[in-house]
């Protein structure tokens, strides 16, 4: 750089850069979306039905947004771990809903694609067994080649057994491309992709945000019945359990009175039941 020459930065250039940083300073939830590969159409649709749900999509320039960073960093603590997480065409989503909740929003939005030559596998390409269109032939090597067993049924090719013909991050060639389009598989994804949310300080990445809710409520069960069942145990009485516990403790009761033969309002019909049958048992032994 020449001596005494200073950078120039345009004023439309500071103006989007002070843009931002109002926005980041306003919203307390801010996400990092990757638009790459995302067609125009699509974006519109989502950036308006976001809209509506008090959700803003801002895009500009990764250096404007990284300025904008740098200059609200210290009034907004961990902002700057978004940084980490920006690639692709990355733009900025500005929330005040909960980030879990937008999360499902967007991933619910998202249609399935077949894969192209240089994107990036977003998960592992699996082909399923199972009976194809695909005569024998030349098909059978090129299938071999990405670790498909195959086998011939009633004329045609039939999948052995699940085969992952190529990992999560792979990036696609040619060939990937035309083997997934030909079993008709369509492992990309068409919609906003949320790589993080930065809330409160906390940086929340995609692989956190992605909750199976009937998994999480099914764990959650299970934990409840777990806990009553150890509290029952240990006869640690609470509101969950105190009847269970008095059942457990009138049945063990009574168990132990019948063995006894100890006569009682619970146990008189049992006992009784017990002598006369003990009482016909011996009737017969003894043939009377």
């Amino acid at each position: 750089m020449r001596k005494g020459y200073k950078t120039h930065v345009s004023d439309a250039k500071k103006k989007s850069v002070e843009e931002f940083k109002k926005l980041i300073a306003e919203y307390p939830i801010v996400g990092v979306v990757n638009l790459q590969d995302l067609p125009t159409q699509q974006l519109n649709q989502m950036r308006k039905q976001l809209r509506g749900k008090g959700v803003l999509i801002k895009m500009t320039k990764a250096k404007i947004i990284k300025l904008a960073i740098a200059g609200i960093k210290d009034s907004k603590k961990g902002i700057e771990q978004l940084e980490e997480h920006m690639k692709g065409m990355p733009a900025l989503l500005f929330t005040k809903d909960n980030p879990f909740t937008l999360f499902k929003i967007i991933k619910k939005n998202k249609s399935a694609a077949a894969a192209k030559a240089g994107q990036i596998l977003p998960s592992d390409a699996v082909v399923s067994a199972g009976p194809t269109n695909f005569a024998p032939g030349p098909i059978i090597s090129e299938l071999a080649a990405f670790g498909i067993k195959t086998k011939v049924e009633d004329g045609k090719l039939a999948i052995q057994e699940d085969a992952v013909v190529a990992t999560e991050g792979t990036e696609v060639d040619d060939k990937l491309s035309s083997m997934l389009m030909r079993l008709g598989i369509e492992p990309m994804e068409i919609g906003l992709d949320l790589v993080a949310i930065y809330e409160n300080g906390t940086i929340f990445t995609k692989s956190v945000l992605d909750i199976d809710e009937d998994k999480f409520l099914a764990d959650m069960n299970n934990a409840a019945r777990w806990a009553v069942n150890l509290s029952v145990e240990v006869a640690y009485p609470n509101k969950d359990n105190i009847n269970l516990l008095i059942s457990k403790a009138f049945t063990g009761t009574k168990g132990l009175a019948m063995e006894a033969n100890i006569l009682c309002s619970a146990t008189v019909d049992s006992v009784l039941s017990k002598a006369q049958a003990q009482m016909l048992s011996v009737k017969s032994t003894l043939g009377i």
